[in-house]
């Protein structure tokens, strides 16, 4: 359906949550999966799955901060399957604290996982890309980066800043048929939201249109399309996925 049967993806943190159902869909198209996590147990975990489901995936430790292990990662992908088509960005943490009290460790942790590792990936994949003359990134950032939230500046920043740097590198790409683009979830039934309390939960759920949280394969959804040929001809462009809880 969507034409990428045979294409090679590489995903970061993609061992657990939204990562690893982006992985299971796109395992579901015929795509080779690289599966890169830190925690090295739930990569391997996911890679297996899908092995064990008759697709093709391996499993990469990667701490997306580290440009070098990076560089290393999408070299070993690009190895062992002969090509790097689609690249996820999607590996981020937290460290949530009002501004008063925010460390900065608190905040430089989470710009060097969350944005620096966006870069990262980005440097480390595209002279396969350019050289291919194709390319697909796409980069995880949040409803938050839209709308701000109290209590976390540090992650807000770092999402804010994913936005604009998939502006730019789209326009520097564009000529090489590279498409660069961002996904904003909003509130994901993740380990994340699963520590909520019932009343958090529906507090937010009430602030959302449709009246429900989303799912992991919702973000995946939306993935897919954008690493298709149907959207050949997007690039640059944020796509909201949060139930209408930001217009």
């Amino acid at each position: 359906m969507f034409n990428i049967s045979g294409k090679v993806i590489f995903i970061t943190g993609a061992g657990q949550g939204i990562g690893k159902a982006i992985a299971l869909r796109f395992s579901e198209e015929g795509v080779k999966v690289v599966i890169a996590d830190i925690n090295n147990f739930t990569c391997h975990a996911v890679a297996d799955e899908i092995n064990a489901s008759g697709g093709e995936a391996i499993a990469i430790q990667l701490d997306v901060s580290d440009l070098e292990s990076f560089t290393l990662a999408i070299k070993e992908g690009f190895e062992h399957f002969g090509s790097v088509d689609i690249l996820v960005n999607n590996a981020g943490i937290v460290r949530d604290k009002l501004i008063l009290r925010m460390t900065e460790e608190d905040w430089d942790i989470v710009q060097k996982v969350n944005l620096k590792g966006c870069f990262n990936g980005i440097k480390a994949v595209i002279p396969l890309m350019m050289k291919k003359r194709f390319g697909r990134i796409i980069n995880i950032t949040s409803v938050v980066a839209l709308s701000g939230n109290p209590g976390q500046a540090n992650y807000v920043a770092s999402k804010a800043g994913i936005i604009g740097l998939t502006k730019s590198v789209a326009k520097e790409l564009a000529s090489r048929n590279i498409t660069v683009n961002a996904v904003a979830p909003g509130y994901i039934g993740t380990d994340i939201t699963a520590e909520l309390s019932d009343k958090i939960k529906e507090n937010l759920i009430q602030q959302i249109p449709l009246k429900k949280i989303g799912s992991p394969e919702d973000i995946a959804g939306a993935v897919l399309f954008l690493a298709s040929e149907d959207a050949s001809y997007i690039t640059g462009q944020t796509i909201s996925v949060n139930g209408g809880l930001y217009m």
